[in-house]
């Protein structure tokens, strides 16, 4: 983990040393002059190696201090004080609504194959699955917000203000990006119990007299969830990075729009901190569906 972080961290920061543009250009913006923008960049360390800085703004980044903010003349720390629990808390949302929604309607549609109602969902699930999550925000905005005024587009509560509000604003954006998701788990679900139900172990198990349900609750559930818990744990780290877009349709207060317009603005060090931030829950996430897997089933740990 340390090693990827340390890579993608060192990708990241020389990643915005050789796009266009140059931060000197948008703070001097119509007072630019090549004399200003080199004493500016001087003034900013911009001019010193690349290495060295980038050396510098990890040992500061590692002990807490992110740098400065080129845009908002402050730290960085600052300028993403309250923007990390909106994202923290719509991606919690999201994936605790995939969980929700997948693992019953994955256990349903197994008890119910070839059934009509299994049909539906299989043919529904092709259509939630190909949805991307920033078309589902605009619908739902079209729709919840303009046409039923259940919510205000482009309005928002924080949760200083009222915590309820907060988590109701943040409902139809957590749905938007769920969806999708959910339609992928419950399909990933449904073919990994009946996969599991033609296994030696199932018939054994109705030969003892278990009913459907006894045997999917008692035998077949524990095997056949080990690629589901595994699949739904890296799921957390796309959720993380879709709230990013889902924001900007929601116009959502959180790391996702800061993050678009620090790009815009080419405040790199705020950038940077975001991306790091990001690929830490990419990177954590994936390591945690390791260990959830291992000890879900013992056979795979490694000596």
């Amino acid at each position: 983990m340390a090693v990827t972080l340390l890579l993608i961290s060192l990708l990241a920061f020389l990643a915005f040393q050789i796009i266009p543009g140059d931060p000197t250009t948008k703070l001097l913006g119509s007072d630019y002059t090549p004399e200003r923008a080199e004493a500016l960049r001087h003034e900013m360390g911009l001019d010193r190696n690349v290495l060295v800085r980038y050396w510098d703004w990890l040992t500061g980044f590692v002990t807490g201090d992110m740098g400065e903010s080129y845009s908002y003349g402050m730290s960085v720390r600052q300028v993403m004080e309250g923007k990390g629990a909106v994202t923290a808390a719509l991606s919690l949302m999201a994936w605790l609504l995939v969980i929700a929604i997948s693992i019953p309607l994955g256990i349903t549609l197994s008890r119910y194959q070839g059934g009509r109602l299994d049909r539906v969902f299989v043919a529904m699930n092709q259509v939630f699955m190909a949805i991307p999550p920033f078309f589902l925000g605009i619908l739902f905005t079209y729709i919840f917000g303009l046409v039923l005024k259940l919510f205000m587009p482009g309005g928002f509560v924080g949760p200083d203000e009222s915590f309820g509000g907060f988590l109701g604003y943040l409902v139809f954006p957590a749905l938007a990006i769920a969806i999708p998701k959910a339609a992928m788990v419950t399909k990933l679900l449904r073919s990994s119990i009946l996969g599991q139900m033609g296994q030696d172990y199932v018939r054994t198990a109705y030969s003892r007299g278990n009913s459907r349900w006894n045997v999917l609750k008692k035998h077949v559930l524990r095997n056949a969830l080990l690629p589901v818990v595994t699949f739904v744990a890296m799921t957390l780290a796309d959720i993380v990075a879709g709230s990013i877009v889902v924001e900007q349709v929601f116009v959502l207060p959180g790391l996702g729009r800061l993050l678009l317009a620090s790009i815009g603005n080419r405040d790199y060090p705020v950038v940077q901190c975001i991306v790091v931030i990001i690929a830490f829950v990419v990177v954590f996430m994936n390591y945690l569906a390791d260990v959830v897997t291992q000890t879900i089933d013992p056979r795979i740990r490694l000596d």
